[in-house]
């Protein structure tokens, strides 16, 4: 294996013999493959770039070689494989920093476009903003290793690997007890019944005109929140009265007499001429 071309793609480049050695086999399209490192014991997926390789050289992207603890030199084993179309994949950042992508899932999906398959465990890098950003794959369904070539693939994100949760500041409520101090009512009170003074018919005047009573605070009345409400139901309160039910009507009304009403006569009553 050789770093000579270190992108971000997750292909590699294999020599011409390996596509005629394809080429007879009865293999599915597109070619997907199985890198294994016997000496690590690690193993990935990926695709092909190209054939144009030296003979007995396989190029790889430098963090398909992290992901596989290969060095440049290093033997390789790759082996053609069939895998599953991908319905579901989790990644998670390996940063803090990604939570600053305005759309990540956006960000992902177009810089997806570059590999061919995913494997569980792996850590995939992509470019955005001339920066590079690294996640590791968490999950994949319904295999752990799937194909993502033009698929439905629905992405999820973990949380970023060291980041921490914001702490909530909890506001201690003091909550003071006893009575409680209706002096700023006074002066919002402003009209009341009866407090003005009277004048006489005749002109005279008694007395010292009468002085408002001073307020107290048990007359001041605080409304009663409704307990019962809720929320997009309007309540209209009416100040009606209460029929005063007469129970004189209601006994006469109630209860029926027969023959209780008057009769009335056809014949006038007079003196016969």
């Amino acid at each position: 294996s050789n770093s000579r071309r270190e992108n971000l793609t997750w292909k590699i480049i294999m020599p011409p013999s390996a596509l005629d050695q394809l080429s007879r086999l009865n293999i599915t399209y597109p070619m997907l493959f199985k890198l294994t490192n016997k000496n690590s014991d690690r193993m990935t997926h990926c695709g092909v770039l190209e054939f144009v390789a030296d003979e007995g050289i396989c190029y790889l992207p430098h963090w398909m070689m992290q992901n596989l603890l290969l060095e440049e030199g290093g033997l390789v084993q790759v082996e053609s494989v069939n895998l599953q179309v991908a319905t579901y994949s989790k990644f998670q950042p390996q940063s803090p920093d990604f939570l600053d992508i305005t759309n990540p899932k956006a960000v992902l999906e177009n810089a997806l476009r570059n590999f061919a398959c995913l494997t569980t465990g792996d850590v995939i890098a992509i470019n955005y903003n001339e920066k590079i950003y690294e996640l590791r794959v968490m999950e994949t369904k319904p295999d752990k290793a799937v194909s993502i070539i033009e698929c439905d693939m629905n992405v999820d994100f973990d949380a970023p690997l060291g980041y921490k949760e914001p702490e909530r500041q909890v506001q201690h409520e003091e909550s003071t007890e006893g009575e409680a101090d209706h002096s700023g009512y006074v002066g919002e009170l402003g009209f009341r019944a009866f407090s003005g003074s009277g004048n006489r018919l005749d002109g005279k005047k008694k007395g010292l005109e009468p002085s408002p009573s001073p307020i107290k605070p048990g007359d001041i009345k605080r409304g009663i929140p409704n307990y019962e409400f809720k929320l997009g139901k309007i309540t209209f309160i009416r100040n009606s009265r209460p029929l005063v039910k007469k129970v004189e009507e209601d006994e006469a009304g109630g209860r029926f007499v027969a023959f209780s009403g008057e009769g009335q006569s056809l014949r006038k009553k007079g003196r016969k001429p």
